[in-house]
Protein backbone atom coordinates (compact mmCIF):
# COMPACT_ATOMS: atom_id res chain seq x y z
CA UNK A 1 0.00 0.00 0.00
CA UNK A 2 2.83 2.40 0.81
CA UNK A 3 4.36 1.82 -2.63
CA UNK A 4 1.14 3.03 -4.22
CA UNK A 5 1.08 6.15 -2.07
CA UNK A 6 4.76 7.09 -1.98
CA UNK A 7 6.01 5.27 -5.08
CA UNK A 8 8.70 2.62 -5.30
CA UNK A 9 12.22 3.27 -4.06
CA UNK A 10 14.55 4.58 -6.80
CA UNK A 11 16.75 1.47 -6.92
CA UNK A 12 13.71 -0.78 -7.19
CA UNK A 13 12.23 1.40 -9.95
CA UNK A 14 15.52 1.36 -11.91
CA UNK A 15 15.83 -2.41 -11.50
CA UNK A 16 12.23 -2.79 -12.61
CA UNK A 17 12.85 -0.62 -15.69
CA UNK A 18 15.95 -2.63 -16.62
CA UNK A 19 14.12 -5.92 -16.11
CA UNK A 20 11.27 -4.66 -18.29
CA UNK A 21 13.71 -3.59 -21.02
CA UNK A 22 15.34 -7.03 -20.88
CA UNK A 23 11.93 -8.71 -21.15
CA UNK A 24 11.00 -6.49 -24.11
CA UNK A 25 14.31 -7.35 -25.84
CA UNK A 26 13.70 -11.07 -25.28
CA UNK A 27 10.19 -10.77 -26.68
CA UNK A 28 11.50 -8.82 -29.66
CA UNK A 29 14.09 -11.54 -30.37
CA UNK A 30 11.42 -14.23 -30.11
CA UNK A 31 9.15 -12.36 -32.54
CA UNK A 32 12.01 -11.91 -35.03
CA UNK A 33 12.78 -15.64 -34.93
CA UNK A 34 9.12 -16.45 -35.39
CA UNK A 35 8.97 -14.06 -38.33
CA UNK A 36 11.93 -15.80 -40.02
CA UNK A 37 10.27 -19.19 -39.56
CA UNK A 38 7.03 -17.89 -41.08
CA UNK A 39 8.94 -16.36 -44.01
CA UNK A 40 10.52 -19.74 -44.70
CA UNK A 41 7.10 -21.43 -44.52
CA UNK A 42 5.63 -18.83 -46.91
CA UNK A 43 8.49 -19.39 -49.35
CA UNK A 44 7.99 -23.16 -49.07
CA UNK A 45 4.26 -22.80 -49.81
CA UNK A 46 5.07 -20.69 -52.85
CA UNK A 47 7.43 -23.41 -54.11
CA UNK A 48 4.75 -26.05 -53.46
CA UNK A 49 2.22 -23.94 -55.37
CA UNK A 50 4.61 -23.73 -58.32
CA UNK A 51 5.16 -27.49 -58.19
CA UNK A 52 1.41 -28.16 -58.10
CA UNK A 53 0.88 -25.70 -60.94
CA UNK A 54 3.48 -27.52 -63.06
CA UNK A 55 1.74 -30.78 -62.24
CA UNK A 56 -1.57 -29.29 -63.38
CA UNK A 57 -3.05 -29.60 -59.87
CA UNK A 58 -4.74 -26.22 -59.74
CA UNK A 59 -6.72 -26.88 -56.57
CA UNK A 60 -3.65 -27.83 -54.52
CA UNK A 61 -1.74 -24.84 -55.95
CA UNK A 62 -4.52 -22.49 -54.83
CA UNK A 63 -4.55 -24.05 -51.36
CA UNK A 64 -0.78 -23.55 -51.10
CA UNK A 65 -1.16 -19.90 -52.16
CA UNK A 66 -3.89 -19.41 -49.53
CA UNK A 67 -1.60 -20.85 -46.83
CA UNK A 68 1.16 -18.57 -48.08
CA UNK A 69 -1.18 -15.60 -47.76
CA UNK A 70 -2.06 -16.64 -44.17
CA UNK A 71 1.64 -16.85 -43.33
CA UNK A 72 2.17 -13.39 -44.82
CA UNK A 73 -0.67 -12.00 -42.70
CA UNK A 74 0.95 -13.51 -39.61
CA UNK A 75 4.29 -11.98 -40.64
CA UNK A 76 2.62 -8.57 -40.97
CA UNK A 77 1.00 -9.00 -37.57
CA UNK A 78 4.38 -9.90 -36.03
CA UNK A 79 5.85 -6.78 -37.64
CA UNK A 80 3.17 -4.69 -35.95
CA UNK A 81 3.93 -6.39 -32.62
CA UNK A 82 7.62 -5.62 -33.07
CA UNK A 83 6.82 -1.98 -33.82
CA UNK A 84 4.74 -1.71 -30.66
CA UNK A 85 7.53 -3.26 -28.60
CA UNK A 86 10.05 -0.81 -30.09
CA UNK A 87 7.69 2.06 -29.22
CA UNK A 88 7.34 0.76 -25.67
CA UNK A 89 11.12 0.44 -25.31
CA UNK A 90 11.65 4.00 -26.54
CA UNK A 91 9.01 5.36 -24.16
CA UNK A 92 10.45 3.37 -21.24
CA UNK A 93 13.99 4.60 -21.96
CA UNK A 94 12.72 8.19 -22.24
CA UNK A 95 10.81 7.84 -18.96
CA UNK A 96 13.95 6.45 -17.30
CA UNK A 97 16.02 9.38 -18.60
CA UNK A 98 13.37 11.83 -17.41
CA UNK A 99 13.31 10.22 -13.96
CA UNK A 100 17.09 10.36 -13.70
CA UNK A 101 17.07 14.02 -14.79
CA UNK A 102 14.44 14.93 -12.22
CA UNK A 103 16.38 13.05 -9.52
CA UNK A 104 19.55 14.95 -10.44
CA UNK A 105 17.69 18.27 -10.36
CA UNK A 106 16.17 17.33 -7.01
CA UNK A 107 19.62 16.53 -5.62
CA UNK A 108 20.99 19.83 -6.92
CA UNK A 109 18.10 21.76 -5.40
CA UNK A 110 18.63 20.05 -2.04
CA UNK A 111 22.35 20.88 -2.12
CA UNK A 112 21.61 24.49 -2.99
CA UNK A 113 19.07 24.69 -0.18
CA UNK A 114 21.62 23.30 2.29
CA UNK A 115 24.20 25.84 1.13
CA UNK A 116 21.69 28.67 1.51
CA UNK A 117 20.87 27.53 5.05
CA UNK A 118 24.59 27.66 5.86
CA UNK A 119 24.76 31.21 4.52
CA UNK A 120 22.82 33.76 6.55
CA UNK A 121 21.89 37.06 4.86
CA UNK A 122 23.08 38.96 7.94
CA UNK A 123 26.47 37.27 7.59
CA UNK A 124 26.59 38.29 3.93
CA UNK A 125 25.73 41.89 4.79
CA UNK A 126 28.34 41.94 7.55
CA UNK A 127 30.98 40.48 5.20
CA UNK A 128 30.15 43.01 2.49
CA UNK A 129 30.38 45.85 5.03
CA UNK A 130 33.79 44.58 6.13
CA UNK A 131 34.97 44.38 2.52
CA UNK A 132 33.74 47.92 1.82
CA UNK A 133 35.42 49.18 5.00
CA UNK A 134 38.71 47.50 4.08
CA UNK A 135 38.49 48.91 0.55
CA UNK A 136 37.92 52.41 1.91
CA UNK A 137 40.84 52.01 4.33
CA UNK A 138 43.08 50.85 1.46
CA UNK A 139 42.07 53.90 -0.62
CA UNK A 140 42.93 56.21 2.26
CA UNK A 141 46.31 54.52 2.71
CA UNK A 142 47.03 54.78 -1.02
CA UNK A 143 45.98 58.45 -1.06
CA UNK A 144 48.26 59.15 1.91
CA UNK A 145 51.18 57.40 0.22
CA UNK A 146 50.67 59.22 -3.06
CA UNK A 147 50.47 62.68 -1.49
CA UNK A 148 53.55 64.82 -2.15
CA UNK A 149 55.92 65.35 0.75
CA UNK A 150 58.21 68.18 1.83
CA UNK A 151 59.18 70.92 -0.60
CA UNK A 152 57.30 69.35 -3.48
CA UNK A 153 54.05 69.66 -1.51
CA UNK A 154 54.26 73.45 -1.83
CA UNK A 155 54.19 73.47 -5.60
CA UNK A 156 50.87 73.56 -7.37
CA UNK A 157 52.23 72.57 -10.71
CA UNK A 158 54.56 69.74 -11.50
CA UNK A 159 58.16 70.55 -12.36
CA UNK A 160 58.99 70.12 -16.00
Amino acid sequence: MFNRIFGKPKEQANASALATLDKLNETLDMLEKKEKVLEKKAAAELERAKDFSKAKNKRAAIQSLKRKKLYEQQIEQLGNFQLRIHDQMIMLEAAKATTETVDALRTGAAAMKAMQKATNIDDVDKTMDEINEQTENMKQIQDALSAPLGASADFDEPIV
